[in-house]
């Protein structure tokens, strides 16, 4: 007989598909299962739902006191994914938050950064444990970081929000730039974003702003795209399905409180430039991002950064080894890479969406600038997902 395990998850969240897509994986290569998904994760509040069957096992992204309750009476092993306070006796995964903090100091030290902040709820867990990973890799790096915490009201809602742009906008300005500044979460780094743009500050050349766990939806809406830390979630599902096998087979967990370190920070046009604090090229830099792959020219790139051409080359040389036609050519080439990787769209559709006229012409810069035609990148790169 299969057991009949229960899967308590909120699938409007791209973070519990993942998980989900990782316990899936689990129970194909091993033991197969009969899974009922609680999409709507209904039995987080009302314990009475969960004595409606007779399950062997439950894992849970949205658990709650009176869920560990019914489970503690009904003897249902349980496995918690939610990123709280663990609960006595219930085995729990989550996300290893220091290692995040710390690939997000990683992630703009390497861009030169010498300015930093971080945004957080200082009433969660989950996110001061970001933030002191933050700092603590900054620390080591020699470098100090301006913090803007708040208490984290339950609820995201659009009335909060538009209330938190005047005080975190203040913030922003307060900040010596550039700045490298990090959120808790995608949706805090959303308000970062639209508080500096209120402020009348560059994003990402006067506030570079850096999120943490890649909802991509949220990230490739925002204006400009989000760059953010990716949780691994698809191996938090992986080993909540290994740990309730275990503990339905009559076992004792190995360990009460796994941490699972993270993937590695998805970059986007959010952090996508190096920490410049000449104005001059900050522009230049801009211009190039937005407008790279819509065919431009060096003419057009010294027009919106007011500097003449022996001028730009010169700077563009000493603070980025490289010429501003260097730096549309990686722009583009950037482009190309993200669309192989996302897209099943033919060579000639790519040409066309990264400003190359010819599609034999985008292969050959492609291949110098890279070492693979975009054919063998696409094949590496898809076998990867």
């Amino acid at each position: 007989m299969k057991p009949q395990v229960l899967l308590v998850f909120l699938t409007r969240f791209e973070e519990c598909n993942a998980m989900l897509k990782g316990v899936a994986h689990y129970e194909r290569t091993h033991r197969p299962w009969a899974a009922f998904l609680d999409d709507e994760a209904r039995a987080e509040n009302d314990p009475q739902w969960l004595r409606s069957k007779t399950w062997h096992g439950v894992i849970s992204r949205h658990t709650t006191p009176g869920l560990v309750q019914a489970c503690r009476e009904l003897k249902l092993p349980l496995v918690d994914l939610n990123d709280t306070v663990p609960f006595r006796g219930v085995p729990k995964i989550r996300p290893d938050n220091t290692a995040l903090g710390h690939l997000g100091a990683e992630h703009f030290l390497e861009r030169g950064h010498h300015h930093f902040g971080f945004c957080g709820f200082r009433n969660d867990g989950w996110a001061c444990e970001r933030r002191d990973g933050f700092i603590e890799a900054l620390a080591l790096a020699g470098q100090s970081c301006e913090v803007f915490d708040v208490d984290y009201p339950g609820d995201l809602t659009p009335f909060w929000d538009e209330r938190q742009t005047s005080a975190l906008a203040a913030w922003l300005s307060a900040l010596p730039k550039p700045v490298g500044v990090m959120a808790c979460n995608d949706l805090r780094a959303l308000q970062v974003v639209s508080a500096a743009q209120a402020a009348g500050l560059l994003v990402p050349e006067e506030v570079a702003v850096l999120g943490v766990n890649n909802d991509t939806i949220r990230c490739e809406l925002a204006y400009p795209p989000l760059s953010s830390v990716a949780t691994n979630a698809f191996q938090s599902g992986y080993l909540a399905a290994e740990c309730l096998a275990r503990l339905m087979e009559g076992e004792k967990p190995g360990s009460l409180d796994v941490r699972v370190e993270p993937l590695s920070v998805v970059p986007r046009h959010s952090t996508d430039v190096l920490a410049i604090d000449d104005r001059n090229v900050a522009a230049a830099l801009g211009f190039i991002r937005e407008h790279a792959c819509h065919n431009i020219t060096v003419e057009q790139v010294l027009k919106a950064s007011f500097a003449s051409r022996s001028q730009l080359e010169k700077k563009f040389r000493r603070l980025l080894g490289r010429s501003p036609q260097a730096e549309i050519r990686r722009v583009q080439v950037a482009k190309i890479r993200q669309l192989l990787f996302e897209t099943d769209f033919p060579m000639k559709k790519i040409a066309e969406l990264t400003g190359f006229e010819h599609v034999e012409y985008m292969c050959v810069v492609f291949k110098r600038l890279t070492g693979d035609s975009p054919g063998v990148y696409r094949r590496k790169v898809q076998a990867q997902k």
